[in-house]
């Protein structure tokens, strides 16, 4: 399933465990694909500055790749989910393959940052049915979004549009950490940030939005 900004009404019902806005009504922001040497610091610096915590859901792959950024990461206070080891589309695979990629990244956690991992999301938001029992069976939570920007297609009017539309005082918005979108993701979170202070709305840390 692939969604519009925000995800219809009828999936949200269908999957009503899992999570598509806060528990607390506070904005959630969280960031997928990272740890990456073009954006990540950037990213973690501006959030310093906002004095917002963040949800990275990472690919393993990358944290193997750049520990220095994963650990630094943590070290700024924020929260680390797993996005499947190499970003696969979890759909298409079978399902002890699904789980292989959910443990290793969670095992690489544990090994390299002595980190235990709380959260999932499936890569590029791909759920069926069998999901429900994946992530079951891995004992995590899975975190979807009400507000999904499209930063990763490098066009700020998207994220604008999407922003002045779509969010909500429980929104979980995704952003990226990537090279799609590092032209833009600094104006896109200071975007967002503006708009939410015009509507009187707060950021949330993830383990209290996230209840």
């Amino acid at each position: 399933m692939r969604y519009l900004y925000n995800p219809p009404i009828i999936v949200k019902k269908l999957f009503s465990d899992f999570y598509w806005q806060t528990t607390n009504n506070k904005i959630l922001l969280t960031f997928d694909d990272g740890p990456n040497p073009l954006s990540t610091e950037l990213i973690l610096k501006l959030l310093d500055e906002l004095k917002i915590k963040a949800l990275f859901f990472c690919v393993g792959s990358n944290n193997k790749l750049y520990p220095s950024l994963t650990k630094l990461i943590l070290d700024k206070g924020h929260t680390i989910g797993n996005h499947t080891f190499n970003h696969k589309i979890i759909t298409r695979i079978k399902k002890h393959e699904a789980l292989e990629e959910i443990n290793s990244f969670n095992a690489l956690l544990k090994s390299g940052q002595n980190y235990k991992i709380k959260y999932f999301r499936p890569p590029h938001g791909k759920i069926n049915l069998g999901t429900k029992k994946l992530v079951r069976e891995s004992g995590l939570k899975c975190i979807m979004w009400d507000l999904l920007t499209y930063d990763y297609q490098n066009d700020f009017k998207k994220v604008k549009f999407a922003a002045d539309n779509y969010l909500q005082q429980n929104s979980i918005i995704v952003l990226h950490d990537s090279n799609k979108s590092k032209d833009i993701i600094a104006d896109s979170i200071k975007y967002i940030f503006e708009q939410a202070e015009q509507k009187g709305y707060q950021f949330g840390e993830p383990d209290e939005c996230l209840k």
